[in-house]
């Protein structure tokens, strides 16, 4: 892999993390409202997929979606200003954290209903069929999605056309509070390609070349038109099921103090930093005042989103279709 490579890799992922910190400790503040679902942990996945992507390939996302938004070339002032409920954002304030969308990047949106995006995807791989481009189409759903009639229906369909779709299954051992364990009988559901008669392939989600690799290949099979792949990321969720969570949890602990400490030590940033330091593929200098100009840019974004407009009420039948 070149250095322009490795740097932009490099760039994404800390283009989501330094985003997601900052989010986290807004909505600890009370600064945003509704829900959100941090990918801090799990950059990995997303950054490695879409860094094998084009510009013109599609993406389509989950309820934990800032990451893969960003990882496709998002931006962090309209998100942000999205989060901030601002008119100034990607859905003029009316969609939150779990609706982004941006279609001139190929990001088809974030979907809040577990396993509701993995049609779409195949939606958009059957388009490209169809039109004769070589545009891939890439589902990010997780473990607990793995387990919806949508993922086994979707698969089915497009392993049936040969459609040029990834599935990639964001495993972070949990969905919501419940262990992948408990939920189903198998530990690998990369497995289940089987049943629809395509590759399945497990994938170190923490090792975001690891990622890159598996996706290149799949990507590869799609536009020579051999059908689709699912992709098992074995990754962690560094935080909860969602920011906040402890207070409807009432004490109660779901996840083992050493289950914890493993996705501590398994940070995919961490990792790639010192993978890139240690062989000094890039001067320690540059990574450093990449963190400092990403980091500025957060907080640019976040002023931009402060100082944006709240919608109105006249805006809401706006953007409806019926």
């Amino acid at each position: 892999m070149d250095t322009d490579k490795l740097l932009d890799i490099y760039t994404r992922m800390l283009r989501v993390r330094r985003f997601e910190e900052q989010v986290g400790k807004l909505f600890a503040q009370g600064q945003l409202p509704g829900f959100v679902h941090l990918y801090v942990g799990e950059e990995a996945v997303g950054v490695g997929v879409c860094a094998a992507l084009r510009d013109d390939d599609y993406i389509v996302s989950t309820h934990r979606g800032h990451g893969h938004v960003l990882a496709k070339g998002g931006d962090m002032q309209r998100m942000m200003a999205e989060l901030f409920g601002k008119r100034t954002g990607y859905c003029k304030g009316k969609g939150g954290s779990m609706h982004i969308a941006d279609f001139t990047i190929g990001m088809l949106g974030a979907c809040g209903i577990v396993g509701g995006g993995i049609p779409v995807a195949v939606g958009a791989g059957l388009s490209a069929k169809t039109r004769g481009t070589d545009q891939v189409a890439v589902s990010f759903f997780g473990d607990g999605a793995a387990n919806e009639g949508s993922f086994h229906e979707a698969v089915n369909l497009a392993s049936a056309l040969k459609l040029p779709v990834i599935f990639v299954c964001e495993n972070n051992q949990y969905g919501e509070f419940t262990p992948a364990r408990k939920a189903m009988n198998i530990q690998d559901i990369a497995l289940r390609a089987q049943g629809y008669g395509i590759p399945g392939v497990i994938a170190d989600g923490t090792d975001v070349l690891a990622m890159y690799e598996a996706a290149l290949a799949a990507v590869a099979r799609a536009r020579a038109g051999e059908g689709p792949t699912l992709i098992e990321a074995k990754t962690h969720r560094r935080g909860g099921h969602a920011e906040g969570e402890e207070a409807f949890l009432a004490g109660q602990q779901y996840r083992l103090a050493d289950e914890v400490e493993i996705a501590r030590r398994s940070d995919p940033l961490i990792k790639f930093h010192a993978y890139i330091v240690e062989r000094d593929l890039l001067p320690l200098e540059t990574l450093e005042t990449l963190d400092q100009e990403i980091s500025q840019a957060v907080s640019d974004a976040v002023e931009f989103a402060r100082a944006s407009e709240v919608p109105d009420a006249t805006i809401l039948y706006e953007d409806m279709w019926v």
